[in-house]
């Protein structure tokens, strides 16, 4: 596929879907599982990265994002809920050392929101849709077109779940399966074009 001509959403919806990560290749990450997956994404050297927050509906309302944060080694996504402040600390050191790449789409906010609420500087970030080609400075390139330029895959995100309670103690199997995927997709498309695929 072309990775310099954007691809109408029309065209993207013909194409076959994306395969994603699905439960078993998931982990909540809790005090239990936390030294593991701090592990797993230190031998990484690269994780894909994203953030969910939970939606403001009301005018006026102040947004008390973000409420997880997700990062994704080539085989697994670890959820790394931010209402567990030990859990948090830990991944806070992580992303300040600078010990691992982080990858993800349109970073800026994430960024701003993570040292705005929690006092977490990111030290290694790339934003994946920087490394596409554009004849217009205007033109951002997120996930599913990413996925459809690199790939010829149709990413399919459900507004219905990006606008879900993140917030929620216990999050369904829908929402760590959407969460994952947006921080193992930008890996995997960084991965993709590193390899010049």
């Amino acid at each position: 596929m072309s990775q310099t001509r954007q691809l109408s959403r029309d065209e993207i919806k013909t194409l076959p879907l994306f395969p994603a990560l699905g439960p078993a290749q998931i982990t909540v990450v809790d005090r239990a599982a936390l030294p593991g997956a701090l592990a797993a994404l230190r031998a990484a050297r690269v994780a894909g990265f994203d953030t969910e927050s939970r939606p403001t509906f009301r005018k006026g309302e102040e947004a008390t994002g973000p409420h997880l944060i997700q990062l994704a080694t080539s085989e697994h996504a670890y959820l790394f809920p931010v209402s567990d402040a030990e859990v948090l600390a830990a991944l806070g050191a992580l992303l300040a050392s600078g010990d691992v790449l982080v990858v993800g789409f349109d970073l800026r906010s994430d960024k701003r929101h993570l040292r705005d609420r929690f006092g977490i500087e990111c030290q290694a970030l790339l934003d994946v849709g920087s490394l596409f080609q554009s004849d217009s400075p205007t033109i951002t390139v997120g996930a599913v077109q990413a996925v459809a330029r690199v790939f010829g895959q149709y990413f399919r995100k459900s507004k219905k779940l990006s606008t879900s309670n993140w917030g929620a103690k216990v999050l369904s199997e829908a929402q760590q399966v959407y969460a994952a995927n947006d921080a193992w997709v930008a890996l995997r498309i960084y991965q993709a074009l590193r390899s010049g695929a």
